[in-house]
């Protein structure tokens, strides 16, 4: 069972949260879900009863997930996420940033992902 969390809800973390709720029963489970905005994405989450939670806290229960896919699209929710686990001695989950979630979209569908976030590297 791998357990995920999804940072970010916007218009390419909306979309790939309702393509993971479809994939779980395939040993997959939405621990959480980080996101300060009313978007349809933590609707979706709260609707789903995923816990949406504050970046902090997610940090803090971030050594029971093993991905945290980060689709923000901000720099420094990025280094957030990295200092966070690093505080916290977290050297087990792994943060995949957009272009991994991508190519994990590209394996479920041919349909594409939102291009809405510039390239801010990783």
């Amino acid at each position: 069972m791998q357990r995920i969390a999804i940072v970010g809800l916007g218009r390419v973390g909306s979309r790939f949260l309702e393509a993971m709720l479809g994939r779980a029963s395939r040993g997959l489970e939405i621990a959480a879900v980080a996101e300060t905005g009313q978007t349809p994405g933590r609707a979706a989450a709260e609707a789903a009863g995923i816990p949406v939670l504050s970046l902090n806290e997610l940090l803090g229960q971030a050594a029971g997930i093993d991905i945290v896919f980060d689709l923000s699209g901000q720099l420094a929710v990025r280094q957030s996420l990295r200092q966070g686990l690093a505080t916290r001695g977290n050297s087990r989950t792994v943060i995949a940033p957009e272009s991994v979630a991508r190519l994990v979209w590209s394996m479920l569908t041919s349909e594409d992902l939102p291009q809405v976030h510039t390239d801010t590297g990783y």
